[in-house]
């Protein structure tokens, strides 16, 4: 099975390229009204936050791109397609929010060490008061488009909108300081402002980091697939699912299924084929293997090693689960694998079990294999 651009998926991108140019206009707009209001006003608070603006239209056009690169159809070189664009797009906006709020700290030392008196007027508050309520408007709207259609670009770019509508908030709550108490704070307020953009900017960083490197698969998604696996009869058990992605909501992946002993091949094949039809149809993940684990249905020691074995291992409070058991009396030949808790020592957990196991039946070959605990 093929990964594709499906019709959603191509609305998804026209979703997301409508909404950063509409971000793209807002900021430009913002960032031409308060650049002069600063100037005019001798406000270095106004001046980087019409700054900030230019860097968030910056990151709607690295969103924009990010977004045509990942639509690409896949290639030879890239048979999995581009999906993986959308996640570096990501990174470079938090890379930019991290330097915007490194540059506005600097300059709000810059001020601490050597302040400047700030001329307000009317005209600038009420202007900088408007910035702030753009500003949250489009941060708001721009974050749920992303949440909706599962772009960390357009949320990582939402949240830095709601932090600059913060930071004119901040300055305009300077400005009526100034105003009423003849106390400058704008330079102070700057720079706490800043420290938060900064750690704004790593947790994005870290967050986006985290999807390249591999996360976890949600466990309500695994949780459904495997479900759906074993709704289809006769399969009693799915396990050893592991997935992939290749960008937001493009995952391609594995898993094992249990079936009784006396299936043909040709059965088998039947199964497997209608599991990956009905899994992409609900789930919209490509499985591109499906391994098999034969239940022992004939052999009454088969079923009572695998319940005395079962009870074993399932008493180590670390050990999570065991699966794909197979018991061959011909060939005194017991084989099964379980999974381990992250957090335990795994190895020596492992090595517990193999002796427990092998204590109980010491004239047979007894062969385990350690699983990780991949997904719920």
């Amino acid at each position: 099975m093929e990964t594709q651009n499906k019709p959603e998926g191509n609305a998804r991108g026209a979703v997301i390229v409508r909404t950063s140019v509409i971000g793209i206009a807002a900021n430009i707009l913002l960032a031409g009204f308060k650049a002069v209001v600063g100037w005019l006003s001798g406000s270095i608070a106004i001046v980087m936050d019409a700054v900030n603006n230019l860097s968030d239209a910056l990151s709607s056009v690295i969103t924009i791109v990010g977004t045509k690169l990942a639509h690409r159809k896949p290639d030879r070189k890239h048979p999995l397609g581009h999906g993986r664009y959308e996640y570096i797009a990501a990174e470079v906006i938090s890379v930019i929010v991290l330097y915007a709020g490194i540059t506005s700290l600097v300059e709000s030392v810059k001020k601490i060490i050597t302040p400047e008196t700030p001329d307000y007027s009317t005209v600038s508050l009420i202007i900088v008061g408007a910035a702030v309520l753009v500003k949250i408007l489009l941060g708001t709207f721009v974050k749920k488009q992303g949440e909706k259609v599962n772009s960390d670009a357009l949320v990582d770019s939402g949240k830095d909108a709601l932090l600059d509508s913060i930071i004119s908030a901040s300055t305009l709550a300077a400005a009526v300081i100034f105003l009423v108490f003849h106390v400058s704070l704008e330079a102070w307020l700057g720079a706490v402002i800043s420290l938060i953009i900064i750690k704004s900017g790593i947790d994005m960083l870290r967050e986006t980091m985290s999807r390249i490197l591999g996360e976890r698969v949600d466990s309500e998604i695994s949780k459904a697939i495997k479900e759906t696996i074993t709704e289809i009869p006769d399969v009693s058990g799915a396990y050893d699912l592991i997935l992939h992605s290749y960008g937001p909501d493009r995952w391609q992946g594995s898993v094992h299924i249990e079936v009784p002993d006396y299936w043909t091949a040709e059965e088998i094949d039947r199964v497997e084929r209608r599991i990956q039809e009905e899994v992409y149809m609900k789930h919209g993940v490509i499985l591109t293997g499906i391994g098999i684990y034969a239940l022992n249905t004939s052999d009454s020691e088969a079923g009572l090693a695998r319940s005395r074995i079962t009870e074993t291992v399932m008493s180590e409070p670390s050990c999570l689960q065991i699966h794909g058991f197979n018991y061959n009396g011909a060939e005194k030949k017991i084989r099964f694998d379980v999974v381990i808790d992250f957090s335990a020592d795994r190895q020596e957990v492992y090595q517990r079990i193999c002796e427990k196991v092998r204590k109980m039946y010491p004239d047979f070959q007894v062969v385990v294999v350690m699983d990780s605990d991949i997904s719920d």
